[in-house]
């Protein structure tokens, strides 16, 4: 079983992730599945129905506005990153949070590694899969790397010097 980084801590995994190209046929009425964002905008009428937890995953070519008036079905939403250089879901999960004022769970998946993790929190994730090769444990101390941060973000949006008394 997987384990994931949530909430400041390591747990196992329990939302199935669907592939991209995932049908509607033999799905679980019950399970926790994070179906591809294809698949929601095809069949939403029929996913909105379902028993089990509902989240979604996009890819780093598609874009959060597409589904934005959509958000209250999704209790995860997963922003996948194919490669660790593909930076394009960072500014996402900001606007997931600070835009759309999303306050279920952002978590990273794909090529997830310990060295994003603090800035990935910064702009609002609050999940992590990192890649299965890599320690969770050793990941989630990246969440302590630095002590204090100068600029405003989504996990604190006062910058160092509005926070001096």
């Amino acid at each position: 079983m997987q384990r994931i980084i949530k909430n400041d801590q390591v747990v196992d995994e329990t939302w199935h992730l669907l592939p991209k190209d995932a049908t509607l046929e033999g799905l679980s009425n019950s399970d926790d599945l994070l179906v591809p964002m294809g698949l929601w905008l095809e069949h939403s009428h029929a996913l909105k129905v379902r028993d089990g937890g509902l989240g979604v995953w996009l890819d780093s070519d598609e874009e959060i506005e597409c589904i934005a008036d959509e958000l209250e079905y999704f209790q995860v939403v997963a922003l996948n990153f194919p490669v660790f250089s593909d930076g394009r879901h960072f500014s996402t999960a900001r606007l997931l949070r600070d835009r759309y004022g999303y306050k279920g769970e952002v978590r990273a998946i794909g090529d997830v590694l310990r060295d994003q993790l603090f800035y990935m929190k910064r702009c609002g994730f609050d999940a992590f899969a990192v890649r299965a090769d890599r320690d969770p444990y050793e990941a989630l101390e990246s969440l302590k790397d630095f002590s204090e941060t100068y600029q405003a973000a989504t996990d604190q949006p006062l910058p160092l010097f509005r926070r001096r008394g």
